[in-house]
């Protein structure tokens, strides 16, 4: 097919309208679709584009996403969630619990045969995360879990109940894989001093009374108290990413994160061993299955490809980065930086690994790639951002193919379509070159900006401290591992790590006078000294000039011993007073220092 094929669409719902759109190279609205009078709550294609639902305060309308036309209509009007089975069959509907009065349950979870238009059967499940059951690739079973057991149904007929289960004590999330051969990864967390695992069992060894069987493959590990799951598209590998709500180490305010790998057969697990320290911003599998790309680490983030035995393949360097994703086919890559970044954007030629392209997308709160792998949408939704909300449809190259500003947009997505329809040609071919496309088309290259410098700094050169790493600045250093001080005796040279590492070797006391040394002050010169009721008058000397005061020693260097012996504090001037008063203060803070290094 061309890159202009009309089968592309896309859906759009803001705070007055749902419109259904078509794509390149039109961009106009569908005219057969019918949207529902009322305010849209939700709405969600089927995974293989062939149906669309939409919630409304009146009812749940499925319609045929190719013609328009409403195939059945459900009489629910509560309903603030929608999902499809893989293949359409089944649709599921969930609703906010409500207490009734007799004190039954509330059944919020419904699952609708979309043929026929009738319940199969419901559920009552409180949570909104995680809501969904999770369908095989082939319908035939739905699995949900219930206080650590997973409970599997035969969509044949769901009135038989359930017709096998798996028991895992202490398991708090699982993930169905996909592919002919499914396979359920269980996670179990840490608890009083066990360690955290994820097992995989073949779900055709759940039984009926739910005893669980010998694992397939499994792998134990600590710092998990939550976790993420990723399968290639074949269902053989899983990748998981864990995180723990505290860092013991203190590095990291939002906790710890760790990368696994563990394959369903069992023949291979491990750990995904990163070179630079920081956090798991994002990861992606590639379709093809045999290769991941892991984006991670303080800010500049690194970016590395792994095949699928955990080796590198190609390291794209450090950039303010934090997303990944792979166009259905493979060929291109996207890595941008969004959220609290400034949303720009590389495209990298997978088969080369040269960068295609490079633009900014700023304020880009949800993107996705079309399903012909040439056009991104990127759309600023509310309530994220409630200003400049709108779609956006950028090819590939960065060039504006199509733009539409809503008002308050809560939702945008693509209609899905397979991959395989729109196979990619040996080279990237260019943006589209139509009239209508060449008159919207502008470049969306971000403007070159920096960092704010005050008056004084500007017009010179930024100190290498204060780069970057990816702008030949020095590399993040954890405290633990601070550069120490040179010990060949030269000092380090200004504005470098180590330089402000080092502490100073005398302290400064706010708001004391520093010490003199040739008979004036070091600062204010020109002032004059406050005279002190019953101080002595200064000696001079023959030429009837002051005389030098002699040395003092440096207070900051040995506080006052605070024995009588010692001192005679009759004989202090109010100034010493104050000054030995401040100096036990000191010493009392050094003491508590000391107690905690």
């Amino acid at each position: 097919m061309t890159e202009s094929t009309p089968v592309l669409q896309y859906a759009r719902r803001s705070q007055k309208e749902l419109r259904l759109v078509a794509g390149s190279p039109s961009y106009a609205a569908v005219d057969s679709f019918q949207a529902p009078e009322e305010t849209v709550k939700h709405f969600a294609y089927s995974p293989d584009g062939r149906l669309f639902a939409t919630a409304s305060s009146s009812s749940v309308q499925v319609t045929d996403a190719a013609t328009g036309t409403h195939t059945i209509s459900i009489p629910i009007t509560t309903a603030v969630e929608l999902a499809f089975s893989p293949k359409g069959t089944f649709l599921s509907t969930w609703e906010r619990p409500i207490k009734i009065e007799d004190g039954s349950q509330h059944k919020n979870l419904r699952i609708w045969n979309t043929l026929t238009g009738e319940e199969v059967v419901s559920f009552s499940y409180k949570p909104q995360q995680n809501w969904n059951l999770q369908f095989t690739e082939d319908e035939a079973y739905a699995l949900r879990m219930v206080s650590s057991e997973i409970q599997v149904f035969a969509t044949s007929d769901f009135s038989q109940g359930i017709s096998s289960k798996l028991r895992v004590e202490g398991s708090t999330s699982y993930s169905l894989s996909p592919g002919r051969n499914p396979c359920v990864a269980v996670f179990v967390a840490e608890k009083k001093g066990a360690p955290a695992s994820v097992k995989i069992y073949s779900l055709s060894s759940f039984t009926a009374n739910g005893t669980a069987g010998q694992a397939s493959s499994q792998k134990t590990f600590f710092k998990a108290d939550k976790i993420q799951f990723k399968w290639n598209i074949l269902g053989t590998m899983v990748l998981f990413v864990t995180q723990s709500d505290v860092d013991k180490t203190n590095q990291n305010y939002y906790g710890e994160t760790n990368m696994y790998m563990l394959s369903s057969a069992g023949n291979f697990d491990c750990r995904v061993t990163l070179d630079r320290e920081g956090p798991i911003h994002d990861f992606a599998w590639s379709p093809n299955s045999k290769e991941f790309t892991v984006v991670y680490g303080y800010m500049p983030a690194k970016t590395t490809i792994f095949d699928h035995r955990v080796n590198v393949l190609h390291d794209f360097g450090t950039s303010p980065r934090n997303y990944v994703s792979y166009n259905p086919q493979g060929r291109l890559m996207m890595i941008a930086g969004f959220g609290n970044l400034s949303g720009a954007v590389d495209i990298w030629d997978r088969k080369t690994l040269t960068k295609a392209a490079e633009y900014n997308a700023s304020n880009t709160s949800y993107t996705d790639w079309s399903p012909d792998g040439r056009y991104l949408l990127c759309a600023t939704l509310s309530p994220r951002m409630r200003v400049d909300n709108g779609v956006r449809i950028l090819h590939w190259s960065g060039s504006l193919i199509h733009q539409e500003l809503v008002n308050e947009l809560y939702q945008v997505a693509w209609r899905p379509a397979p991959a395989d329809n729109f196979p990619f040609r040996t080279s990237l071919s260019p943006a589209p070159s139509d009239p209508l496309a060449a008159a919207v088309s502008t470049p969306v290259k971000a403007a070159p900006t920096g960092a704010y410098r005050p008056p004084h700094a500007r017009g010179t050169a930024t100190p290498t401290i204060f780069k970057r790493e990816d702008e030949g600045g020095a590399a993040y250093v954890p405290r633990d591992k601070a550069t120490t001080p040179q010990t060949n005796g030269s000092a380090p040279p200004p504005g470098s790590l180590s330089a402000l590492q080092q502490k100073p070797k005398t302290r400064v006391i706010p708001g004391l006078a520093a010490t003199a040394t040739n008979g004036t002050e070091q600062n204010g010169q020109g002032k004059k000294k406050k005279k002190i009721p019953g101080a002595a008058a200064p000696e001079l000397n023959g030429n009837g000039q002051q005389k030098p005061a002699p040395l003092q020693q440096n207070v900051s260097a040995t506080p006052v011993k605070n024995n009588a012996a010692d001192v005679n504090i009759a004989q202090l001037t109010p100034d010493e007073k104050k000054r030995r008063a401040l100096m036990k203060k000191l010493g009392a803070i050094d003491q508590l220092k000391g107690k905690w290094t």
